[in-house]
């Protein structure tokens, strides 16, 4: 595993838990707005050891719920379905952060029984999605069986979209909704300039926009929230 960070505790990351984070290195996205830059363009550097992480886990037993894993991408790792498998042998909850497009190996994860939650990204309509991933002629096929799988509810989820000013209008949000609808619940996250942004900056919305967004979508999912305002 390429484990480039980790964090001890968090009360955020994992919905109703409390949890440690991993950050994986590596993404196939290029996101303008990404604010794990160092995770994602230098992947090569010497990471964490993996035995750092199961040693934290073994005197945390009974104290933490479970651990989120985060990146970059988790599923570009080889060997992520053995770090999770070492993970869940030692009675924890498991918590994937994806962006959705590599559907088979999450598909593997969830028929093995292998994650309690999900939380995929939707950067933004079809229309404007490989803008915003930095990526031209991006395939959505992959991200859309992604979206398919977490419908047959093989394990909780949640989609979620991080707004930013530059990228993302009522009418985006409304262009989500209606492809991923369905969906149980959605979430809405103010962008915060993290001061090391790939290229240019991001500006966020305004309170006021956050909500009418959150408006609009919910004439389309059951449970849309705002995070991070």
């Amino acid at each position: 595993m390429n484990i480039q960070g980790f964090q001890k505790l968090t009360m955020l990351d994992f919905p109703g838990k409390t949890a440690c984070t991993v950050f994986t290195g590596g993404c196939n996205l290029r996101c303008p707005f990404c604010h794990n830059v160092p995770l994602v363009l230098s992947p090569e550097k010497e990471g964490i050891d993996e035995n750092e992480i199961f040693s934290y886990l073994d005197k945390r037993r009974g104290v933490l719920d479970g651990v989120a894993i985060t990146g970059g991408e988790p599923l570009i790792q080889r060997d992520i379905a053995d770090f999770i498998k070492k993970i869940k042998s030692e009675g924890f909850l498991v918590k994937l952060d994806t962006n959705g497009f590599f559907p088979s190996a999450l598909e593997d994860l969830l028929n093995e029984g292998l994650i309690d939650y999900v939380a995929m990204d939707v950067k933004n309509s079809r229309e404007k999605y490989a803008l915003t991933c930095g990526r031209e002629n991006l395939d959505l096929s992959p991200f859309e069986k992604s979206l398919k799988l977490l419908k047959q509810g093989k394990t909780e989820y949640e989609l979620r979209t991080t707004v930013i000013k530059e990228f993302h209008t009522v009418s985006d949000i409304e262009s989500i909704c209606r492809w991923i609808e369905g969906a149980p619940r959605y979430y809405l996250q103010a962008f915060k300039d993290s001061g090391i942004l790939k290229e240019g900056s991001g500006s966020p919305l305004s309170e006021e926009e956050m909500i009418a967004m959150r408006d609009a979508a919910r004439r389309f999912i059951p449970v849309v929230e705002l995070r991070g305002i």
